[in-house]
């Protein structure tokens, strides 16, 4: 017997129109005195109003935190951290897009074990559970509610670092898409289009084998059978919703559509992983200071061009969840047709075509292929193997809009 699974995921998920009203109760299950996580924009919206509302009605106790900082400055976790532990919080809440969720994960982690956050980069350094986090977000993109990982921006460092752990998997995940409908038409586009590469480099990963300790030693672990059900979910949903929820904002169904697209993509890459896509914008990210959705999307057509020899039954079936006639067709023309639909969607929602429209000097080429190259927990992920050389033709053809280059 060959087949394997492995998911790791909140233990209670919440999605639908209107849900935002459970968040006290839901919380109140947790604790009784909540420290909730925010930014200065959504703070001062008659929604985020309305959830706090809710908390105090369902007897809760606040302090509020509406301070943070897009990807999560890692001086600000400290600061919000030490304001709040006067207050004694026993219940976190992450109420915005994936930095304010982000946040919460990190000020728990903090408030629980103490230290600094530097101890715990990388995979498994948490040593054990952290306060609960209820995740309520309010943009449709990094998954973030569903998935084991925060990422955060140190400035020590040119990229930005993980801490990957199952212990900051949040307790529940409230989401309800009507958080989602004063998003812009650019943010739509760019959380979106992170959702779907979420999904597309978490079904096309590699599969990792049936080592029975290989989801003890890895957060990542490649895709399995569960990651793939939810990964074509998403594929599928936002195939059909994104362009809709980017040209009509008012739009509930597509609203609805691209919101449980991206929680199911990170209910799949949460984990199964991410890959060469993800390891580019690192560096590419650090250099442009454009959004990390904008940087994977750009990659994402040239890495499945590149990925297609290893990844084509994957690929064929990304095709038939977007919904494209593939009748007839073999199993490379369906994943042409594939890579063909993601680049055209992504041109749809103004995502740059390659590199240099997102700005990458020339002269960094090397330089991203390199810092690409050693982020190896994406890498090793990757279903076509990469090495230094490969990655360099990788990241001049994304800068050239060339896909003849593999």
């Amino acid at each position: 017997m060959s087949l394997f699974a492995a998911l790791r995921l909140p233990k209670e998920i919440l999605f639908g129109k209107g849900l935002s009203k459970t968040t006290g109760a839901v919380t109140a299950r947790h604790g009784s005195r909540a420290l909730i996580c925010t930014d200065a924009r959504f703070a001062s919206t008659p929604a985020f109003a309305g959830i706090v509302d809710v908390l105090k009605a369902s007897g809760l106790h606040t302090f509020i935190h509406d301070r943070v900082a897009p990807d999560v400055p890692y001086d600000s976790v400290g600061l919000c951290a030490e304001e709040a532990r006067s207050f004694s919080p026993d219940v976190v809440v992450g109420i915005g897009g994936g930095s304010c969720i982000d946040m919460a994960k990190c000020a728990s982690l903090m408030l629980t074990h103490g230290g600094v956050l530097r101890d715990y980069y990388g995979e498994f350094k948490v040593p054990g559970p952290i306060l609960p986090v209820i995740a309520v977000p309010t943009t449709a993109g990094t998954g973030s509610e569903a998935t084991p990982v925060a990422v955060i921006s140190d400035a020590s460092r040119v990229l930005k670092v993980g801490i990957s752990s199952p212990y900051l998997i949040p307790a529940a995940a409230i989401c309800d898409p009507d958080l989602t409908m004063t998003c812009p038409p650019s943010l739509t586009a760019i959380a979106g289009a992170d959702a779907l590469t979420h999904a597309i480099e978490a079904f096309t990963a590699a599969r990792r084998g049936i080592d029975p300790e290989l989801a003890q030693k890895h957060v990542f672990i490649g895709k399995s059978a569960l990651s793939d059900h939810f990964a074509l979910l998403a594929i599928r949903l936002l195939g059909r919703s994104l362009v809709r929820a980017f040209s009509d904002g008012t739009d509930e169904d597509a609203r609805a559509d691209v919101m449980m697209g991206a929680l199911a993509a990170g209910c799949a890459f949460g984990t199964a992983g991410t890959a060469a896509a993800h390891a580019v914008q690192y560096p590419v990210g650090a250099l442009t200071h454009t959004p990390h959705g904008l940087g994977v999307a750009t990659m994402l057509p040239y890495v499945m061009t590149y990925n297609r020899p290893a990844a084509q039954a994957e690929m064929a079936e990304i095709a038939d969840a977007l919904g494209l006639e593939v009748a007839g067709c073999s199993t490379q023309e369906s994943a042409d047709v594939a890579i063909r639909e993601v680049t055209r969607l992504f041109a749809l929602i103004d995502i740059p075509p390659t590199l240099a429209k997102l700005g990458l000097p020339e002269e960094k080429l090397d330089w991203t292929a390199e810092q690409a190259i050693g982020v190896e927990r994406l890498i090793k992920n990757n279903p076509r193997p990469l090495d230094l050389a490969s990655m360099k033709r990788l990241v001049r053809a994304a800068y050239d809009g060339d896909t003849s280059a593999f």
